[in-house]
């Protein structure tokens, strides 16, 4: 066992077969961490698959999809001080867990630990491994690795207390770039996000395209910005989105979904402290390049 202990949370819908794959994979692992799958009401044979096939992972079944919402289930029912987060096509290296637990153990202001990521059979470095590791937000002495406000959900491990304290995924964004919000919320509660690569998780998706991912994308990042960004910072990209909305279909779909979703993203809103915004602001540069 770790110190502190630390669990693996899934959220799958409808891929019994791959998620088989990956509960596999993290059902050997030699730190035996508490394993919790969240169902998002698949129909498919997923319910009875973990069921028949790992007795010792648990299974919490939702009666509807909630999107990113089932890891905050996952994370409030599972208990363990640490939580790591897995899709149903992504596991932990061996080793990894206890690695985390460990820097979670030595950094206490830590909240989140953005992991290395190795992508598909041939263990490919995930592009956001640089970007994180050459983040403009630099080191800070009481975290192990650079200050980010970014990571990909199924590559993160979490401090329950603070993830619990930072309010979780957002409901309104449901999946799709959640995961920015998470890592500003989490910034604005004190808590450090650090990139650490000696934490390694493997990611083989499915090389087939994702319908409407695209989309819920650029839905979610400027809602995001309505949510937590200054408001002339907000109101622009939305008239950039609008305009663009006149000649391009797929830009028109993500303005509807933006307006239907707007009054909700409103009342929802809380900007971020200054020092969170300038670090946002510095991010954002590093994205666009000189």
């Amino acid at each position: 066992m770790t110190d502190p202990p630390i669990g693996v949370v899934i959220a799958t819908r409808n891929r019994a077969d791959s998620l088989a794959r990956t509960l596999r994979r993290l059902t050997e692992l030699p730190e035996r961490p508490r394993i919790l799958v969240v169902d998002n009401a698949s129909t498919d044979h997923t319910r009875t698959m973990v069921t028949a096939l790992f007795p010792r992972v648990d299974l919490l079944p939702l009666p509807a999809n909630r999107g990113a919402v089932a890891r905050n289930l996952g994370v409030e029912a599972i208990g363990t001080p640490c939580v790591a987060f897995s899709d149903d096509d992504s596991w932990w290296e061996p080793g990894a867990l206890a690695r985390a637990a460990g820097l979670m153990r030595r950094h206490p202001r830590l909240g989140l630990i953005a992991a290395r990521t190795c992508v598909g059979p041939e263990e490919r470095p995930d592009p956001l491994n640089e970007v994180l590791d050459t983040s403009p937000l630099g080191p800070a002495g009481d975290l192990p690795g650079p200050q980010v406000l970014g990571f990909l959900a199924c590559a993160s491990v979490v401090r329950r207390s603070a993830f619990l304290d930072a309010g979780g995924f957002h409901p309104l964004l449901f999946f799709a770039a959640e995961e920015t919000l998470l890592a500003y919320d989490l910034s604005a509660r004190g808590w450090g996000v650090s990139y650490c690569p000696e934490v390694t998780a493997h990611h083989h998706p499915d090389p087939s395209p994702r319908s409407g991912r695209s989309v819920r994308m650029r839905r979610n990042e400027l809602l995001t910005c309505w949510l937590r960004r200054p408001l002339p910072l907000a109101l622009d990209r939305t008239r950039a989105l609008a305009a663009e909305a006149r000649r391009d279909p797929a830009a028109r779909h993500v303005l509807r979904e933006v307006l239907a979703a707007l009054p909700a993203a409103l009342r929802a809103r809380r900007p971020l402290p200054p020092y969170v915004e300038e670090a946002a602001r510095r991010v954002e540069g590093q994205h666009r390049g000189p």
